[in-house]
């Protein structure tokens, strides 16, 4: 018998399961895949994320894998230009983007050094009911024969398919339909600084390095563009940056070495979905999706982890009942992360609305709003404190129009 059964071991599950086995409680975590391995992700850490690993003592870890650091940053949306980087954030002054098949070992051997008992290779066919409540997991580990495992407590951290999503019929309370599709992959040849660059006609592409002196390269298109791009899949890609920054388009050709297969991301709609009920909750993608637009995949299944654990302690430390703790997880969860739904659901979609096109246009004109703009990029400037009208009204008092106050007012 397990205090709580953890499904999925990547960066939700096994910060999870780490946190509370460091706590002293008995914890399983399973995973049908196996480590090291690859996920899809575009795997960019924000400082906010970064401070929880440096919490958890594994940033210098991560670092010591040699993924090189970003502190600097540039931004372009259809001819706004912002680059700059935040201010520290709890203390971090530099981001990461480190292979996923590097830090999700990293944080499963993690779970395993605090305690967690860890079964990878794992196929969770179905949840154990007590009277309505979960009470545990049935699945196998490859061939092997079926078993049962049972806990207090049973936690989906499986993702955007995720299973324990589907076996307590966890509907979904607030959805808006995805606007895009992404395609990368790996470069070698490039120096270039970290690029995020949105242009004319619906077309982004993003640029970071990563680990082995690699770049990752990606793109976004409407969704509708979905069956002319996979077409020509590698000319369609070149031509994106040949569009929005022929400059970099042209060196890419000349210096660019693919060395990996394009993987596309035909993600799901953004949503939050019902994340507890009784003997049960879910974390990360299983929970709460958004767009990769903003990057926040990570830094979210990290923070969330951080949160739903602490809670659970406290219920497993008779505080308060396990059912109420996860409650109260989820309110926070949706509290602190509407924000960044709202601002990625928006900017996902390649053209700024009037109202944002006309803030982050002085926004570029202004040093000072610009390092708030990286702030709140990064998650250390609250949204409703970058837009709140007082201060955007002193932005435009310093380089503004009168048509951007009387926007701004109308906004």
């Amino acid at each position: 018998m397990y205090d709580v059964i953890v499904v999925g071991a990547r960066c939700a599950g096994s910060p999870l399961a780490m946190l509370l086995a460091r706590q002293g409680h008995r914890v399983l975590v399973v995973d049908r895949s196996t480590f090291p391995s690859d996920t899809v992700s575009t795997h960019y850490m924000h400082q906010t994320g970064l401070a929880r690993l440096r919490d958890w003592g594994l940033l210098d870890r991560l670092v010591a894998t040699g993924v090189p650091p970003m502190r600097h940053l540039t931004f372009s949306y259809t001819g706004i230009y912002l680059e700059g980087f935040a201010d520290p954030i709890e203390g971090i002054s530099e981001v990461y983007s480190p292979r996923r098949i590097i830090l999700d070992k990293l944080l499963v051997d993690a779970a395993r050094e605090a305690g967690a008992e860890v079964i990878e290779g794992f196929t969770v066919s179905d949840l154990l009911f007590d009277d309505g409540r979960v009470t545990g997991i049935r699945g196998r580990a490859g061939e092997g024969p079926e078993q049962e495992f049972r806990a207090a407590f049973v936690v989906g951290a499986d993702g955007r398919t995720s299973t324990v999503a589907d076996k307590v019929g966890a509907d979904f309370y607030r959805v808006v339909p995805a606007a895009g599709f992404i395609y990368y992959s790996y470069y070698e040849g490039l120096d270039w600084t970290f690029q995020h660059r949105t242009g004319f006609g619906e077309q982004q592409f993003g640029t970071w390095p990563t680990h082995d002196g690699r770049h990752l390269l990606s793109i976004i298109r409407p969704r509708s563009a979905f069956s002319e791009f996979r077409a020509d899949v590698e000319g369609s890609f070149h031509a994106i940056f040949d569009a929005v920054v022929p400059e970099l388009g042209e060196d890419l050709r000349a210096r660019g070495r693919r060395v990996e297969e394009f993987r596309p991301m035909r993600y799901p709609d953004n949503y939050y979905r019902r994340s507890h009920g009784p003997g049960w909750a879910l974390v990360g993608d299983a929970g709460y999706h958004k767009d990769p637009f903003t990057g926040w995949g990570i830094t979210d299944a990290f923070t969330q982890a951080q949160l739903l654990a602490d809670r659970l302690h406290a219920g497993l430390a008779g505080e308060r009942t396990l059912d109420d703790a996860a409650a109260e997880y989820v309110k926070i969860r949706d509290e602190e992360s509407h924000g960044t739904f709202e601002l990625t659901c928006t900017l996902s979609h390649l053209v700024l609305p009037p109202f944002l096109h006309s803030a982050f246009t002085a926004t570029a004109q202004s040093p000072r709003y610009t390092k708030k703009f990286f702030g709140m990029i990064a998650g250390g400037v609250p949204g409703h404190d970058f837009f709140h009208p007082d201060n955007l009204a002193e932005l435009y008092e310093e380089v503004g129009t009168p048509a951007e106050k009387r926007l701004l007012s109308a906004g």
